[in-house]
């Protein structure tokens, strides 16, 4: 029996179609033979247009290549540059004044200020605890991690030293954002119950219930737990049991850059999964210490006002879901006798399925507003803003809801974005609510687009190149000059180390003194962590006194090696690097369709990896061997190495296929074609070959 069946048309994955039909579709009153027409025409209009802006990436990619190849051994002219990039349409016009007209928004988004998560969406366990962060334990978050400057807490159970090092941190915070009068501790306070909390400021006290009293601060909440009969509170003079901090306001469910989403097996999982978040059912039960735990989303918290008015907080974060680029497609579906485009696959099935909150049928309902916040990944230029923008009309016309119900997050991380970002706005100005850097994909595209132009600097020194400090400064100032600051998030990228939370506290608040009001962590600990940098600054404040975008020219600087000599063991140590980080992370896509997850470096620190630090280092993997700085034979010698340190690293791991024992299996063979196919591939993209080995490991297994 073929996995297929045929609706209007389309060829769709047999259990995807049941899914639709019987899930999606009923509780939203629609016809399914009305939807799927619908659907068929959708396709007939956009199936096209996707692929001829593919098409113009590739045209415009070879004429730069051809560019650069022209002037091999000539010095980079800045200025000719950029007069052809504006000739061959790379570049265009500036759209003028303008400001962005984005209507029912959620507070979260428009005028609050906090972490955002990114958690991949086929993990149900990891999705329920990413929903959930938005409240988390300042006392845990101390107690387990390095952001407390103290000696590490004592195995064998609860460590009291390490406890009240803790709980002296912590009301060292509360002094700092809910300061009490006449210059009073909260280490001082005892009699809570008989005499109060003496604020410096009355109006923080917005709440209490039983146990809690609800302060808030640069517009986020502070929950104090009063309890006595709590360990923790029966030993402290006031008897505060626990510090639950506002944490994660917003968190992206990720389709994208962190799942190895290949085949409609692996969608409708992320579906399915997206349908319990909206519904408010998703429930995930697993094994914890012999014992079954099962956990589901979190309920609200309800308070008393001063006044004596009772209101409640959300208990859950703001959810977006991220959406793919589009470049790539699925056989979920095939429509004229080709895989549909995946970015059209998911922009109509996760906007269906979110139509459910818009029509109040969740338990809990997500947003307050009526919106449904998709984030667009991998957009290059105006153009492709602008398809995004007429594909999200079609999906409100094709399940009847209002014009810019679907609110758009642009991802500003291909370097045709950047260099146009006003232009990409403006193209999406009446639904966007977000824009956000990420350097790892910035920089991978960066690489790729100067592929012919000579070889790129280290990655280390990436860091320090003029293009991306103009990339950083100019996504939050243009976004600031189109009038984002009170309607959208202007967001910074991902902190990859989740166990070097003390590092994080010292240098993660450079993006809010940067003007960013939500920036990206990697875990619930981190967020409730990087949320005291909020309290710590008021990053609305911060935005009014920032000036004018970086200039264009500093953005098209190419990151070039120019005059660099290095020595045989700064080759090595760089290829070594690359080679380690390569396949540590593509052993566990191809093998385990793990998509996230901590890898080791080649320092064996944990690092949150995911596609984009791939596509970085097969990038500049392929352009030092495309210039000659190393050779097939070298590559060959590292990737070898480095298989057995990343064996070694993985030895514990029992799903573990050890790549020495695979030489020819399926990761190690993605791994090398990563690198020595690297320069054709797709804007850089690792998705073609990854997706290529990981149905080929699928169809073995």
């Amino acid at each position: 029996m073929s996995n297929y069946v045929t609706r209007a048309g389309i060829e769709v994955d047999r259990e995807l179609a049941t899914f639709v039909e019987s899930d999606v579709l009923p509780p939203l009153g629609k016809d399914a033979d009305a939807f799927w027409q619908g659907f068929a025409a959708l396709l007939g209009d956009f199936a096209p247009r996707n692929a001829a802006l593919l098409q113009k990436r590739e045209d415009l990619q070879a004429k730069i290549d051809a560019w650069h190849n022209e002037r091999k051994g000539q010095p980079h002219d800045a200025d000719a540059y950029r007069a052809f990039l504006e000739d061959i349409g790379y570049l265009v016009p500036e759209p003028g004044e303008f400001t962005i007209r984005t209507e029912n928004v959620d507070p979260e988004i428009a005028t609050m200020a906090g972490p955002q998560l990114v958690v991949p969406i086929l993990n149900a366990r990891f999705l329920l605890n990413a929903a959930n962060a938005r409240w988390g334990s300042l006392y845990d978050a101390f107690y387990g991690t390095d952001a407390l400057d103290a000696p590490p807490a004592r195995p064998g159970g609860y460590d009291e030293e390490r406890g009240l090092a803790v709980i002296a941190e912590a009301k060292r915070f509360m002094d700092e954002a809910v300061p009490l009068a006449d210059g009073k501790k909260w280490a001082d306070l005892t009699n809570v119950k008989e005499d109060g909390i003496p604020l410096a400021n009355p109006a923080q006290c917005v709440g209490c219930n039983d146990k809690t009293c609800l302060f808030e601060n640069n517009g986020l909440h502070i929950e104090v737990v009063f309890d006595s009969d709590h360990p923790v509170g029966r030993t402290d003079p006031a008897n505060i049991a626990d510090i639950n901090l506002e944490a994660a306001l917003t968190t992206i469910a990720d389709c994208e850059d962190s799942v190895a989403a290949v085949d409609a097996e692996d969608k409708l999982t992320a579906y399915r999964n997206w349908l319990g978040i909206i519904r408010g059912d998703l429930s995930e039960s697993f094994d914890k210490g012999g014992k079954t735990v099962t956990r589901a989303l979190a309920e609200d918290r309800r308070y008393s006002a001063p006044d004596g008015t009772e209101f409640s907080l959300p208990g859950r974060s703001l959810m977006f879901v991220r959406n793919v680029g589009h470049l790539m497609t699925n056989p979920a579906m095939r429509w004229d006798g080709k895989e549909i485009p995946e970015g059209i696959l998911d922009a109509v099935m996760t906007s269906a399925i979110s139509a459910q909150d818009v029509a109040g049928l969740g338990k809990y309902g997500n947003s307050k507003m009526g919106s449904i916040y998709i984030v667009k990944p991998k957009m290059h230029g105006p153009e492709e803003c602008a398809f995004t923008n007429d594909l999200f009309d079609a999906v409100e016309d094709l399940l009847g809801l209002p014009r810019h119900t679907i609110k758009v997050g642009v991802m500003d991380e291909e370097r045709r974005t950047s260099a146009n970002l006003a232009a990409c706005i403006h193209a999406v100005k009446d639904r966007i609510v977000f824009i956000n850097t990420g350097f790892l994909d910035r920089t991978g595209d960066e690489i790729h687009t100067s592929m012919q132009a000579g070889p790129m600097k280290r990655k280390g020194e990436m860091k320090g190149s003029a293009w991306l400090k103009a990339y950083e400064a100019r996504n939050v100032g243009i976004g600031l000059a189109h009038g984002l600051s009170g309607r959208a998030q202007i967001g910074k990228g991902m902190w990859a180390a989740p166990d070097l939370m003390g590092q994080m506290m010292l240098e993660k608040i450079g993006h809010l003194r940067a003007g960013a009001n939500t920036a990206w962590v990697p875990s619930p600990t981190a967020a409730t962590l990087h949320a005291i940098h909020y309290h710590r600054e008021d990053v609305f404040e911060i935005q009014k006194g920032l000036g004018d975008a970086a200039k264009l020219d500093e953005l098209l600087t190419i990151p070039l090696a120019e005059g660099t000599n290095w020595s045989e063991d700064e080759i090595r140590e760089e290829l070594d690097n690359n080679c380690q980080g390569l396949l540590g992370y593509v052993v566990r896509w191809v093998d385990q369709g793990v998509g996230c997850s901590k890898v080791p470096d080649i320092n064996d620190v944990g690092l949150m990896e995911d596609r984009a630090t791939l596509r970085i280092s097969s990038q500049h993997i392929a352009n030092w061997l495309l210039h000659g700085v190393i050779s097939e034979a070298q590559v060959l010698d590292s990737l070898s190495r480095m298989a057995a340190k990343v064996d070694g690293q993985n030895a514990g791991d029992p799903l573990y296929e050890p790549l020495l024992e695979n030489p020819d299996g399926a990761a190690f063979s993605a791994a090398k074609d990563l690198i020595f196919k690297g320069v054709e591939q797709p804007s850089g993209y690792t998705e073609p070959l990854l997706h290529q080995w990981r149905l080929a490991k699928k169809a073995r297994c």
